[in-house]
């Protein structure tokens, strides 16, 4: 009777080690390039959830955000890995449909990161996804118009840059779109004098500044579609001895610190950590069958210099 009670015993142990391995999910994670801060928290974000959810991830990123081809080989890469999600951050609206209309003949759940897919593209591709996490990209634009109002006045009727991100990112046309009638609400007089690509480029960005500032020295306002563009208009409207309200979105490490060192006017936060780990958090619930909205918007928040230095909004601890 003893033998056979250990030998239960030892079954029971033996089964619950294997059940315990199988329901280790392994997630698949493809980002745009995580040397841009804004990537890099919403990363972290993303591998905290995993590790709180005991899930076995597998995080891919590529070295620019122009690199279309090579985001979807590491995509259809990842599939090769049979992941029972795929999380994924696509560089524009349509490079990536090869590998999610793979996903769909897999049934794996697809999650739309940061609102880069466009849902007129997957309606007309016939790609479904489970679900698409994002601030609210076109009230960001809008904040940073408010914000701009705030500092300059009601009647504002003075001259302003904007500059957008990649020509066709849907993620930069929203921040862009958003801006521009919030502006056009609150400051009917203000003079959008250039909507411009920066590719989400710094170079690019402190040239188109430049450029702008010979145009119109007069400038008053820039408002940058992310802040890597935001910190190359700063740098282009300090070495022009100018003094240019600027406003980034992101609310990523560096600008944090720009604004810190009294630089950078503001950034609206994106609080990509925040997206990354609710993003994890939301498809563990597909996973298990659990209905999730289709479209999750995480808050924003707008940080300048007194923001940071009051320290009380909860939402600054998301800050990477």
């Amino acid at each position: 009777m003893r033998l056979l009670t250990a030998s239960t015993a030892v079954l029971a142990a033996l089964a619950w080690g294997t059940l315990g391995f199988a329901q280790q999910l392994t997630i698949a994670a493809l980002m745009k390039t995580t040397a841009n801060p804004f990537w890099g928290a919403m990363e972290a974000g993303i591998r905290d959830a995993a590790q709180k959810g005991n899930v076995n991830l597998i995080l891919q990123a590529v070295a620019s955000e122009t690199d279309v081809e090579p985001q979807l080989n590491a995509c259809l890469n990842l599939l090769q890995r049979k992941p029972q999600a795929l999380v994924v951050a696509a560089i524009n609206s349509v490079n990536l449909l090869p590998c999610l209309k793979q996903a769909n003949q897999q049934n794996i759940p697809i999650v739309d990161l940061d609102g880069n897919l466009d849902p007129a593209v997957l309606q007309r591709e016939g790609v479904k996804i489970a679900f698409s996490i994002s601030s609210d990209n076109r009230r960001a634009g809008a904040s940073a118009a408010e914000y701009v109002v705030s500092k300059l006045g009601q009647g504002f009727s003075g001259k302003v840059l904007v500059i957008e991100g990649l020509a066709g990112n849907v993620t930069g046309a929203a921040r862009r779109d958003g801006f521009t009638e919030r502006l056009k609400q609150i400051a009917p007089n203000a003079q959008i004098v250039a909507t411009l690509p920066g590719d989400w480029d710094r170079l690019k960005a402190a040239n188109i500044t430049n450029d702008t500032l010979q145009r119109h020295p007069d400038l008053a306002a820039i408002y940058c579609a992310n802040d890597t563009m935001a910190l190359g208009a700063v740098e282009a409207v300090f070495a022009a001895g100018k003094k240019v309200l600027v406003v980034g979105t992101d609310g990523n490490s560096d600008a944090v610190k720009s604004i810190r060192a009294g630089r950078l006017n503001a950034s609206v936060a994106q609080l990509p950590f925040l997206v990354g780990s609710r993003a994890i958090e939301n498809v563990l619930k597909v996973i298990k069958g659990e209905q999730v909205d289709p479209k999750i918007i995480v808050p924003t928040l707008v940080i300048d210099k007194a923001i940071l230095e009051a320290n009380r909004d909860p939402l600054l601890q998301y800050l990477r």
